[in-house]
């Protein structure tokens, strides 16, 4: 599970509304910087999703059950399946962890404009 850098996180936050406040470039450094980490997690995901999928049908085949039903009852419960889910949570929450990070950064980004735009317009009226 990767972890993120909790001051490169803070620094591109905003403490206030005014353009200053918002460090841009450490919003795009942590954008760039983690990038790389975003890909690998959703990677992680998808991967063990795609598996459970694969591991069902291994621990279908190795029930000693007569019916699909019952093989497909003894795969869910099989151990290595749970402990797979697991994996897939932990999976899933390292993505959307990268994920929503992201997402604030660049609304940062865009406040960070729209502050810039707003007080390009007053300076125009005054």
């Amino acid at each position: 599970m990767h972890r993120v850098d909790k001051q490169s996180w803070m620094v591109c936050g905003m403490v206030g509304m005014m353009t200053e406040e918002i460090n841009i470039f450490r919003c795009l450094d942590f954008i760039r910087d983690n990038s790389q980490a975003m890909a690998q997690a959703k990677a992680n995901r998808v991967y063990a999703d795609e598996f459970r999928k694969s591991l069902k049908a291994i621990l279908m085949q190795q029930s000693e059950s007569s019916t699909a039903s019952a093989k497909e009852a003894d795969a869910y419960a099989h151990q290595s399946y749970l402990d797979h889910l697991e994996g897939l949570r932990q999976a899933v929450e390292s993505e959307e962890v990268l994920r929503w990070r992201m997402v604030a950064a660049q609304a940062k980004i865009e406040v960070w404009r729209s502050i810039g735009a707003n007080q390009r317009v007053i300076d125009k009226t005054i």
